[in-house]
């Protein structure tokens, strides 16, 4: 009896360690034809790309019965189109038959279906030589590639036939697994066009270095996406990293960032079992109250950057535009705005109120500006190449002729440095106005600015992810440089775009980049990322307007504001700025 008790715990012990079932996922009624229910219409295309130069690629579109072309229908995309479209008996997406039975039930909107493949670029000598397969470069990459494919090449020719909606709210895109990652990413990049993720075992590992999403939406500026994430607790566990968690650890940072976000967890594997099973009531979420806006939330978490830096009544607010490329902000003692429109060759003044009314024409190509103590404008100009100053009425002086700065700091005893990237130089002008080179070999030296106690030099590398700090000597030279801050960096093109610099009263340093504008603090470490505005590249920036509240930036051919809720201070009355916390 007791041997039998012995035997029978043992086998409960190890039943216990045993890993678990995985549940039955069965589909249920909404991915069945039901009697009734009227049939959409799926059509067959085939696209050359060129933005993927040569590929070749099969796309399916999804017309439901009730399309009208007198009323502008809603819009989704799947990666891996031929997975989802397919409707057969041993399918399990069966995306048509839930979409019919859904839109027929008006839990979900009318809504014309996308189902793109990814491209294949086809050997030149078919049987001895190997197709080039896309699918992880297009889908895993963190680049805006794939939704440029979509919005400039595929969705024009659909939109030939059928009359697309152009609201971003009435526009989703979803996949599975590579495929899942690429919505989430297309979402990302651009929010005017898709605003609903629908993610099925999203591949959010460092395949093309999706791991980095976990930290880049924690930083970011929250965006006006809704996204339904999904996953098993038996997923990929490989070289790459962990989907399980992953997928976990990204649904935790959409919660912190305060976003619209569904998490459902399974116990299944890399596969679409789950997923096909809860399919029709993920859509009946991801489209829940489409008629209503998708805003980007302004309650993050305790911590995040909404509740610390920005003002949440506060978005990007246009001041100037009609410009050919705007650069150089600088503010003066009042918090008037100048900056320059280098190409159309003029100088503008933004008042406190935001009007923009022309300082000064035909400057001479001003690139780098900021006012000094004095109360003049210190400027960079190119033709002819020469530091110069501009006092109140727009007269000019030449301080140093036959140098061709890009930016320049000028501190509150009117000293001079200025960064040469032609050169790869570091230039000071001290009051003698005589250049000295400080420093020489970073790649492309752009924007500068003095620490807030004037005690460091900072420089932005536009070639690299790096800002460098040098300490100040009391004859003007640089020493104990230090690649400082680290710069979050596009996926694209390798460079971080560092443009333009300004600090705050608290030290953090603002660093206009590819990605937007990137907060670091005191210690070098990226908190936060503002959102560009209208999809521009940012190229400076300054603090501005009414108590020095607003963050001014100049991109591209316009520029904007925003309030936040730090302060800039005046550059010629330095601040000491708290001790950081480590």
């Amino acid at each position: 009896m007791r041997s039998s008790l012995c035997v029978l715990v043992g086998l409960l012990s190890v039943a216990l360690w045993l890993p678990a079932q995985p549940e039955a996922y069965p589909l249920g009624p909404d991915s069945q034809r039901k009697p009734g229910v009227p049939a959409g219409v799926v059509s067959q295309h085939q696209h050359q790309s060129k933005i993927f130069p040569g590929t070749v690629r099969d796309y399916w579109v999804y017309v439901p019965s009730q399309y009208s072309a007198a009323s502008p229908a809603c819009l989704m995309v799947f990666q891996d189109g031929a997975g989802f479209v397919n409707v057969d008996a041993n399918s399990r997406w069966r995306v048509p038959i839930v979409f019919d039975n859904l839109i027929h039930q008006r839990e979900m909107p009318v809504t014309i279906g996308v189902f793109i493949n990814p491209g294949v670029l086809p050997a030149l000598s078919p049987g001895t030589q190997q197709n080039r397969y896309n699918r992880s470069y297009e889908y895993d990459g963190m680049s805006d590639r794939y939704v440029r494919f979509l919005l400039d090449e595929i969705l024009p020719e659909v939109g030939k036939q059928y009359n697309l909606s152009s609201d971003p709210n009435c526009r989703a895109i979803g996949g599975s697994s590579s495929g899942a990652i690429a919505a989430f990413t297309a979402a990302w990049h651009r929010p005017d066009s898709f605003r609903r993720v629908l993610s099925f075992i999203g591949s959010y590992v460092n395949l093309r270095g999706g791991h980095a999403y976990d930290s880049l939406v924690r930083k970011t500026e929250p965006k006006p996406i809704r996204v339904f994430l999904q996953d098993g607790n038996r997923d990929l566990n490989i070289y790459s990293g962990s989907w399980w968690h992953a997928n976990q650890s990204l649904g935790a940072a959409l919660e912190f960032g305060g976003y619209d976000v569904k998490t459902v967890w399974g116990t299944e594997a890399h596969n679409n079992i789950h997923g096909s099973a809860i399919l029709p009531d993920a859509l009946r979420w991801i489209w829940k109250d489409w008629q209503q806006p998708i805003l980007p939330s302004r309650k993050g978490g305790e911590r995040h950057m909404v509740t610390e830096l920005l003002h949440p009544a506060s978005d990007w607010e246009l001041l100037s535009e009609g410009h050919r490329f705007t650069e150089g902000p600088a503010v003066d003692a009042e918090g008037n705005v100048y900056f320059t429109d280098v190409p159309g060759d003029k100088l503008w003044r933004i008042d406190t109120t935001g009007k923009t009314t022309l300082f000064k024409d035909k400057p001479g190509e001003v690139v780098g500006m900021m006012f000094g103590k004095d109360g003049k404008l210190y400027a960079c100009r190119r033709k002819p190449a020469q530091v110069i100053t501009f006092d109140a009425a727009g007269n000019e002086t030449v301080l140093v002729d036959g140098i061709s700065g890009n930016d320049l700091a000028v501190t509150a005893a009117g000293e001079i440095y200025m960064t040469d990237p032609a050169a790869h130089k570091l230039w000071f002008i001290g009051l003698d106005r005589k250049p000295r080179a400080v420093h020489e070999g970073i790649s492309f030296p752009n924007g500068i600015v003095l620490s807030p106690d004037e005690s460091m030099v900072i420089v932005a590398d536009s070639d690299s992810k790096w800002v460098r700090s040098f300490q100040r000597m009391p004859d003007g030279s640089l020493a104990n440089e230090e690649p400082f801050y680290g710069l979050e960096m596009p996926d694209q093109g390798g460079r971080s775009g560092a443009d333009g610099m300004t600090l705050d009263t608290e030290g953090y340093l603002y660093v206009t980049t590819n990605l937007g504008v990137q907060i670091c603090d005191q210690p070098g470490r990226v908190q936060a990322i503002l959102n560009r505005p209208a999809d521009r590249n940012p190229s400076n920036v300054v603090f501005g307007g009414p108590g020095l509240e607003y963050l001014y930036i100049t991109a591209v051919d316009k520029v904007w504001r925003r309030k936040i809720r730090r302060k800039g201070f005046l550059p010629w009355q330095p601040v000491n700025p708290p001790v950081p916390r480590l």
